[in-house]
């Protein structure tokens, strides 16, 4: 496997390392949106959250939400985005979780794609019927 990601929790990629440990590594991006823009990843190669075995998600966003107070702590931020891609628009197939330090009129403006509307209530009660069909199919 060549996974870029991978190579960084070997340290066999550099990387500007904020947090290595048994659970996790979270590492600075090297496209930042705003300086402080963290990613972290899970120590095994998981390509997206689902995948992310269950006993596992736990730990993991403990060390998200470590990051994500350290950003703003460290970087005097007003708030931080937290967000993961899965598969549309993960630029790495490793799953991961962007930390992005944010302030007011700090250009970023809310989501990154526009937002819409149900056609009437009737819509988003079919689609909620659907959701609550596939977890129940997945189990508890």
């Amino acid at each position: 496997m060549d996974c870029v990601f991978c190579a960084v929790v070997a340290h066999r990629e550099p990387a500007h390392l904020v947090l290595d440990d048994e659970v996790a590594v979270a590492f600075l991006d090297r496209r930042p949106l705003f300086p402080g823009h963290v990613l972290v990843v899970p120590r095994a190669h998981h390509r997206t959250l689902a995948d992310l075995p269950a006993a596992q998600v736990g730990p993991f966003f403990l060390r998200v939400q470590r990051v994500s107070a350290a950003v703003e702590r460290g970087l005097g931020a007003a708030g931080s985005f937290v967000a993961a891609n899965n598969r549309i628009s993960q630029s790495v197939p490793h799953l991961h979780v962007h930390v992005v330090p944010r302030n007011p009129k700090d250009g970023l403006r809310g989501f990154f794609w526009p937002r819409g509307t149900y056609p009437d209530e009737a819509g988003a009660a079919a689609v909620a019927d659907r959701l609550r069909a596939a977890l129940a199919a997945s189990g508890p």
